[in-house]
């Protein structure tokens, strides 16, 4: 690309950018790929500040507008693709579809349990309601039911022994 001519110097900066909106389009489609929405706005970025940089004073002339256009081009894709990427490290893992195999195999043993705890004495359906069900500390139960909080250890432990039990058949 060429130096800067005396007649780019003394047009507006918008003029002498503008000129290089296609070389600029065409790369950043080619990096961001131009089925993404967001290429036309990086362009649009990438002009705006090319030009803010020649009002400015940052861009002296020492190299052709068409490198130090590049060299910015290049800068704002890296800084998306960076920026991109980030947001996506932090996104969750979408959960993996259930199996339903093993959805099959979650209800029939929920059957198998409810079908064991219905049959259990009273005494010891009346222990796991209140404890897991109500969500009753151990001396809750206790009051509730007039027994020792030792007594309601055993029948919920005696309980969950007979559940697994009648569950592994």
């Amino acid at each position: 690309m060429t130096q800067m001519t005396q007649e780019d110097r003394t047009a507006p900066p918008e003029d002498a950018v503008l000129k290089y909106r296609a070389v600029i389009s065409f790369r950043v489609r080619k990096a961001l790929g131009s089925s993404n929405p967001d290429w036309e706005d990086v362009v649009n970025e990438i002009l705006t500040q090319a030009v803010a940089k020649i009002k400015s004073g940052e861009f002296r002339g020492d190299s052709s507008i068409g490198t130090f256009l590049y060299t910015i081009t290049s800068r704002r894709i890296i800084d998306y693709i960076r920026q991109k990427t980030r947001v996506l490290r932090h996104a969750p893992e979408p959960a993996p579809y259930p199996d339903p195999h093993d959805e099959m195999e979650h209800r029939e043993r929920a059957r198998q349990v409810e079908q064991v705890v219905n049959g259990l004495k009273p005494k010891f359906r009346d222990v796991l309601y209140l404890y897991y069900y109500r969500e009753l500390s151990r001396d809750e139960v206790a009051r509730a039911l007039d027994i020792s909080p030792r007594r309601v250890s055993e029948r919920v432990n005696y309980a969950l022994k007979l559940i697994q039990k009648a569950v592994r058949k």
